[in-house]
C-alpha cells in the first residue's frame, strides 16, 4: 500500500471496526526509541514489548515525558494511548504537538485525572504564535483506562482535527482572513508527560493526589507519523501538493459531511466546558468563535 494512504487505511479500518489492532497497524508499527527520547526523568520511564510499548510513570518523586525526534509541518499524528487506571485524581497525562518558541504553536490533549466511577475529563487546547486560551472539555465516552484508544491530529494549511479513534472531537480552521493567527510556520515536535496537577486538575484543585496509589501509570503504543519531517524535507516542500502530501488533496482542507455529523454529536453529548461559550470570560466572543 503506498505510503500516503496507509494511515488513511488504518482510519477507514477504525471507522468499520471500532478500534486499531496491533494487525491492522503492521505497516506503521513502529520502535519507539527509533523516534522518541526521553526528556524527563528516565527511571521512570519502562520500555515493554521489545521497545514497541512505552510507560511513562509518576510518583511522589517525579514524574515523566518524552518527544519525539523528529519536527513536522502538516499531516497525521497519532498515538495509541492507556491511562492511569484506579484512583488517578490530581494526575495529569499531556500528549501534545509544540514548537520550541517564546511565540510557540501548540496543539493540546490533556487528560485530568479522576476519582474511581467518574469519566476522565480530556481537555484540548490551541496555541497559535504564542496564544492560547482556547480550552475545550469533555467527558469521554468510554473508559480510557482499560485498552488502548487512538488519539490523532490531522493538520494541513486549511484546518486541524483532533481525533479520537478516528472521531472528531475539535475542529480549527485557518481563519487568517480574520486576523487569527493559524499555525503554518513552524514545525512541531510530538510530546508526552505525566505529571502531577492537583493544584488544578481535578474538581478545580479540590481533590488531590493520593500518593498511596503510586506509581501511577500511563502506556503507550503504535506512533504513527505520516505527516512532513522537516529534518528530510524542506518547509516549503510541506505546503506543497507534491503526491507526498496527500494531506494537502482537495478533499482533505474540510471536513466531511460525516465527520461533520460526528462532532456535533460529540459537542450535544459530552462537550462540559467551551471557551467559545464563555460570555463571563470573553464578552465579544473571539474572531475564530463567529461564524
Amino acid at each position: 500500500m503506498p505510503r500516503r494512504n496507509i494511515a488513511w487505511f488504518a482510519i477507514c479500518l477504525v471507522a468499520v471496526i471500532g478500534k486499531v489492532t496491533k494487525a491492522d497497524y503492521a505497516a506503521t508499527y513502529k520502535i519507539f526509541e527509533q523516534y522518541l527520547y526521553v526528556t524527563w526523568s528516565p527511571s521512570h520511564v519502562v520500555s515493554l514489548d521489545g521497545g514497541r510499548t512505552l510507560e511513562l510513570r509518576l510518583d511522589n518523586s517525579s514524574g515523566s515525558g518524552f518527544a519525539s525526534k523528529g519536527q513536522y509541518m502538516f499531516g497525521y499524528i497519532s498515538m495509541q494511548i492507556k491511562l492511569i487506571p484506579g484512583n488517578s485524581a490530581g494526575t495529569v497525562t499531556a500528549y501534545y504537538m509544540s514548537s520550541q518558541s517564546a511565540n510557540r504553536d501548540e496543539l493540546d490533549f490533556e487528560f485530568l485525572g479522576n476519582v474511581p466511577g467518574e469519566s476522565y475529563i480530556l481537555q484540548t487546547n490551541v496555541f497559535t504564535n504564542g496564544i492560547g486560551n482556547r480550552e475545550q472539555r469533555m467527558s469521554l465516552w468510554f473508559d480510557p483506562t482499560t485498552d488502548f484508544h487512538t488519539y490523532s491530529f490531522f493538520w494541513n494549511q486549511h484546518q486541524i482535527l483532533f481525533l479520537v479513534d478516528n472521531i472528531p472531537i475539535r475542529s480549527f480552521e485557518n481563519y487568517e482572513k480574520k486576523g487569527v493567527a493559524f499555525p503554518s510556520q513552524q514545525p512541531m515536535g510530538v510530546f508526552s508527560s505525566i505529571w502531577n496537577g492537583d493544584q488544578w486538575a481535578t474538581r478545580g484543585g479540590l481533590v488531590k493526589i493520593d500518593w498511596t496509589q503510586a506509581p501511577f501509570i500511563a502506556t503507550y503504543q503504535n506512533f504513527v507519523p505520516d505527516a512532513c519531517e522537516t529534518s528530510s524535507w524542506a518547509s516549503s516542500d510541506c505546503e506543497s501538493a507534491s503526491t507526498h502530501n496527500w494531506w494537502n488533496e482537495k478533499k482533505y482542507q474540510k471536513m466531511s459531511p460525516s465527520q461533520k455529523s460526528k462532532l456535533e454529536w460529540i459537542k450535544s453529548n459530552y462537550l462540559i466546558y467551551d471557551y467559545c461559550a464563555d460570555a463571563a470570560r470573553y464578552p465579544t466572543p473571539p474572531p475564530e468563535c463567529i461564524d
